[in-house]
């Protein structure tokens, strides 16, 4: 695609919707089961716990979706919360919120599909010993999805949201409805018991705090990637900040409604689920091996008639694919605040590059190689990862909030308005609010998760921070380094330009070499041969005399058999004895056509040339010379990833008609 279609990837709110809101709307499918797996520690006595800690999640998803509705008011240029924390309060600080959101993205793509194989496990539990293998290859598939660019990942992931999203709400419905006329949904496994651990079923006081506040935490992943659309505000459609909002605004109502409908339906239908199936007495099968049923199932099970039913598989179906396509909030999210990051000079200057399908390519693949080796790493395992997860989100949450209030403080210090006054007040009120509120989650989520593993999430945060700053202190000083203080002084002219052509043998490579050399008419030039075989060393030269050659041919010796140190001593010491004129190397090469040619020719070269581009006041020229073998790069069917970026002729018809080398 070429740049000038840029315009044509904006989405409207019907794409916008499943392309930044998949991860929030996803999230209530193991949210709920979150609650559950913590509360069971202490059997069935602490369930009665649920309903106000969903209330919590709740009121918290409106607090943050109110305050980030301002964010996408107030910055509507994408940065989200980097941008907001970055103006208000400081670049280090707007680099906290960047290093803890890039790795809250990885863990967006690893729990949300490792969420995605526990489903599809649930209605098929012959695949249990492939969730690794099952976890990567979703990641890959992702990947190569949002490499093809936004508006086309967006079409694909449109229908599996709002599938999703009408299977939830025909499910809570039908169970609802069933409730109300007598015949509550019984799931399968009300009937069985549930062993506390260690004695936790006496807890009270601070104790059963603590549970309480850690089973909040673990809710709270339902808020997970809310910030996205604050981020992506670039891709809307006209009036960008408006449909974001709007797009916001129904993301929170939609993802409320069915978290509250599955919290509701899992306590009425007694759903008994933990962290260790042992705890259950009654359980079928092995313990140790066999996988439980997700809540979702459970409840899908209960309601539609068993799990032999067509709506239980669909349920299943619908919910794994939306939570394998909810990383795809992060596979927009990350690179794009990545390419931002690129632009401000904290990450490499790659990831501001689009590809060829308009996507940040380096970005995707980037998200895609980190989250996959996670997966590997935690065996795909959602309740070993979950516990590193949203302690970034709310970070930067708790940060931007902050920011939002310097910055309305700004401008109702300049604003003399009276109704944008009001408006600035009523939004400085909301995010102080939202500030205070995630900032206790924080707090909670800090002391109930770091010990189970948020710690690496925290280290990998300071990780990136401290990298980031390192790429912007390399860049500044790249920068400092290259001004142009003098154009005069910098722009003057060697002295003379000596010519120095490698020759190893005679051939026609050495021949064209000498003429491009001769071409570029250096002041003087020679040519210069390694004695490393004397017997081929005395050919070169009989036939460098006998084809009489008007270049003159220099003949370094080399007791050790080295080709690398004798040309750069003698370079070095030409510039030592001529620091004010310049040299030119010529260095013939091959260009082939596979791979492993590679590893049969220029070694000899490349290492030269690595060695003498360290050298100042030297040049080094590459002379090309095209084997038969490298005319396939010529094949208009032989298109390389990328080609078209890179501008490979035969990436583009306009050129594929161009002649192959001279001698192909």
């Amino acid at each position: 695609m070429r740049s000038e279609e840029l315009g044509e990837t904006l989405l409207p709110k019907r794409l916008a919707l499943p392309i930044f809101a998949s991860d929030p709307l996803s999230s209530v499918a193991y949210a709920t089961q979150e609650i559950l797996l913590v509360l069971t520690v202490g059997g069935t006595a602490f369930l009665y716990l649920t309903p106000w800690v969903a209330a919590g999640v709740v009121a918290l998803m409106a607090v943050v979706v109110m305050s980030y509705r301002q964010v996408v008011h107030a910055y509507p240029s994408g940065g989200g919360s980097y941008e907001v924390v970055s103006r208000n309060l400081g670049a280090n600080s707007g680099l906290v919120v960047a290093a803890s959101l890039l790795v809250d993205y990885v863990m967006t793509v690893a729990v949300s599909v490792a969420s995605g194989v526990d489903n599809i496990i649930s209605a098929l539990p012959s695949l249990a010993d492939y969730r690794v293998e099952l976890a990567v290859g979703f990641v890959v598939l992702l990947a190569a999805m949002n490499l093809r660019g936004v508006r086309e990942s967006g079409k694909a992931f449109a229908a599996p949201t709002y599938l999703f999203i009408g299977g939830i709400v025909l499910m809570v419905v039908t169970g609802l409805v069933k409730a109300a006329f007598g015949h509550t949904p019984v799931a399968a496994s009300a009937s069985y018991g549930v062993l506390p651990v260690d004695g936790k079923d006496t807890l009270a006081g601070l104790g059963l705090l603590m549970l309480g506040l850690r089973a909040f935490a673990s809710g709270c992943t339902a808020l997970t990637g809310v910030e996205a659309i604050s981020n992506g505000v670039p891709a809307f459609r006209a009036p960008k900040s408006k449909n974001a909002a709007a797009t916001m605004a129904v993301m929170g109502t939609t993802a409320v409604v069915m978290f509250v409908g599955i919290t509701a339906l899992a306590l009425m239908s007694k759903v008994h689920i933990t962290d260790d199936a042992c705890q259950l007495t009654g359980f079928p099968g092995d313990c140790h091996t066999a996988p439980q049923q997700t809540v979702i199932a459970q409840l899908a099970a209960a309601i539609f008639g068993g799990d032999q039913s067509f709506l239980f598989y669909f349920i299943q179906a619908v919910t794994a694919l939306v939570l394998i396509l909810a990383a795809n909030t992060a596979f927009n999210g990350f690179p794009l605040l990545a390419s931002i990051l690129a632009e401000h000079r904290y990450l490499p200057r790659q990831m501001h590059t689009r590809g060829d399908r308009l996507a940040f390519s380096n970005g995707i693949i980037a998200l895609a190689v980190v989250a996959g080796g996670l997966l590997w790493l935690y065996d795909a395992d959602v309740t070993s990862l979950i516990h590193l997860y949203i302690l970034g989100v709310f970070t930067s949450f708790t940060l931007s909030q902050i920011g939002m209030v310097k910055h309305w403080n700004r401008v109702l210090g300049t604003e003399t308005d009276p109704a944008v006054r009001g408006s600035a007040q009523r939004s400085r009120v909301i995010n102080a609010f939202g500030a205070v509120t995630t900032a206790l989650v924080l707090v909670i989520v800090l002391l109930t998760k770091f010990t189970q593993g948020a710690w690496l999430a925290v280290v990998a945060a300071a990780v990136l921070w401290v990298m980031m700053r390192g790429i912007r202190r390399h860049y500044d000083s790249v920068a400092e380094e290259l001004a142009v203080d003098d154009p005069n002084a910098e722009s003057v002219r060697p002295s003379n330009v000596h010519g120095i052509v490698l020759v190893s043998k005679l051939h026609k490579p050495t021949l064209r070499a000498l003429g491009y050399a001769q071409a570029f008419r250096p002041d003087s030039l020679e040519a210069l041969t390694v004695a490393v075989e004397n017997d081929a060393t005395q050919e070169l030269e009989r036939q460098w005399e006998e084809l009489d050659v008007q270049v003159p041919l220099k003949v370094l010796a080399s007791p050790y058999r080295e080709i690398t140190k004798p040309v750069v001593q003698y370079v070095r010491e030409y510039r030592r004895s001529s620091p004010r004129d310049a040299v030119a190397v010529f260095i013939p090469e091959y260009v082939v056509g596979h791979w492993w040619e590679h590893l049969l020719h220029n070694q000899s070269a490349l290492w030269l040339k690595s060695r003498l581009l360290f050298t100042s006041g030297v040049m080094v020229i590459s002379v090309p010379w095209q084997l038969t073998s490298s005319s396939k790069a010529y094949h208009p069917s032989r298109r390389a990833p990328g080609a078209v970026r890179r501008g490979e002729p035969a990436a583009r018809s306009e050129y594929e008609k161009l002649p192959a080398p001279e001698n192909a």
